[in-house]
C-alpha cells in the first residue's frame, strides 16, 4: 500500500481534569506529559511476543529510559536502544521498537510519562533490524496504528527478517506486521497539525530512513534528527566494495552519509543511545546543564564518525582482496 502522506486525526483526546497546561510545539500539555494520557482510563493492553535470544538482548534490554528529551519528543527505549515518542495534538507517534522483549519496557515508559500506547496513531522506523523493529508489532496489535516505512524496510518488517539484499541478511528475525504503508524518499508525512519528514539514508540497510522534525518549548523551536546508523557492518563475507553477487555500496554509503551531515540540526538522535551519548548527556542535564541534548554540530560529528568507519571498512576489504 502507498502512503498518502496525510494521517487524518482519529481517536479520542483525553486530558487531565484540573491540570494546569503549558504549551509544548503548540500542544496543550500537564506536567511532564502531552495532551494524550490516561487521566484514570483503562490503558491498552500490550500482550508480548516471545523473547529474541541473542548474545547482547539482555544488555540491550537490562534498564528502560524515560524522559523529555526536548519540547513534544521524548524518549521512551533503553539506555542502548532507542525508541522515541512524540507528542501531536492527534495522538502519538513512536520511532522504533526495539527488540520484542521491549515492548512491554516501552508501555511502561510510556504510562510512567502519563501516556498511553493505545494512543499511537503512527509507528515509523530507522532500519528493519530485530534490535530496533521487534516491538513493532507489539504496539501495532495494542494501538491499531498506521505503520509506514520505505519501500525495502516495509517488505522486511512484512516478512519478519532482513531483505535478501541487506548486508546483515542472515541476522535474528523479528515479528512481522501484516499491514505497512510504503513512503517515498522526502515525503512528509502529517498527524493533526504535526509534520515529520522520511530521508533514506541506505547503507546500513537497503531501507535505512532517518527522519527529522521540529519540537518546541516556550518560543524556542529546534531541529530534531533521528539519524539512522551509518555504520558498515555485515554479516561474514560481505564486501561494502561489491562482489560477483552485488554491486559495490560505497557510493550509496557516502551519499547517505553526507545527506545526514547536511542536514539541520539542533539535536541528534539515533538507533542505539550510545552513537549520540544519551547517559552522559543524561548526566550533564542531571547536574544543571539543561541544554545538555543541544549540540548544533552533532550531526555533522555523526557523519564524520560514519565516514571514518567506512573508510576503515573499505581499506579492509581491498587488503584482503585476492
Amino acid at each position: 500500500m502507498r502512503w498518502s502522506g496525510k494521517l487524518t486525526n482519529v481517536g479520542r483526546r483525553r486530558t487531565v481534569p484540573g491540570s494546569a497546561p503549558h504549551r509544548v510545539n503548540g500542544i496543550a500539555a500537564a506536567g511532564a506529559a502531552a495532551l494524550f494520557v490516561t487521566a484514570g482510563a483503562a490503558c491498552a493492553d500490550v500482550v508480548p511476543d516471545p523473547p529474541l535470544d541473542c548474545p547482547q538482548c539482555a544488555d540491550w534490554n537490562r534498564t528502560p529510559r524515560a524522559f523529555r528529551v526536548y519540547g513534544n519528543t521524548y524518549y521512551v527505549g533503553t539506555s542502548e536502544l532507542s525508541a522515541i515518542l512524540i507528542a501531536t495534538d492527534a495522538g502519538l507517534i513512536l520511532i522504533d521498537g526495539a527488540l520484542p522483549q521491549t515492548a512491554p519496557l516501552i508501555d511502561t515508559n510510556l504510562r510512567a510519562l502519563g501516556f498511553d500506547v493505545g494512543d499511537v496513531r503512527l509507528i515509523l522506523n530507522s532500519h528493519a533490524h530485530h534490535d530496533h523493529v521487534g516491538g513493532l508489532a507489539v504496539i501495532q496489535r495494542a494501538s491499531d496504528a498506521r505503520v509506514a516505512a520505505s519501500p525495502s524496510s516495509a517488505a522486511a518488517l512484512r516478512s519478519g527478517r532482513p531483505t535478501p539484499d541487506d548486508p546483515q541478511a542472515t541476522s535474528a528475525s523479528f515479528p512481522s506486521l501484516a499491514d505497512v504503508d510504503e513512503i517515498a524518499d522526502r515525503d512528509t508525512l502529517s498527524l493533526g497539525t504535526f509534520r515529520i519528514t522520511a530521508h533514506f539514508t541506505p547503507g546500513h540497510t537497503p531501507g535505512g530512513t532517518t527522519w527529522t522534525w521540529t519540537s518546541c518549548e516556550d518560543a524556542r523551536c529546534l531541529d530534531v534528527v533521528f539519524a539512522d546508523s551509518l555504520n558498515a557492518v555485515s554479516m561474514n563475507g560481505f564486501r561494502f566494495t561489491g562482489d560477483a553477487s552485488h554491486p559495490s555500496l560505497v557510493d550509496v554509503f557516502r551519499r547517505s552519509i553526507r545527506r545526514v551531515e547536511e542536514l539541520p540540526c539542533a539535536i541528534l538522535l539515533s538507533p542505539h543511545a550510545g552513537f549520540f551519548r544519551m547517559e552522559d548527556k543524561l548526566h550533564r542535564r542531571e547536574a544543571g546543564e539543561r541544554a545538555a541534548f543541544i549540540d548544533e554540530g552533532a550531526c555533522r560529528a555523526y557523519a564524520a564518525a560514519a565516514s571514518r568507519r567506512l573508510d576503515e571498512r573499505i581499506a579492509d576489504e581491498l587488503k584482503a582482496s585476492p
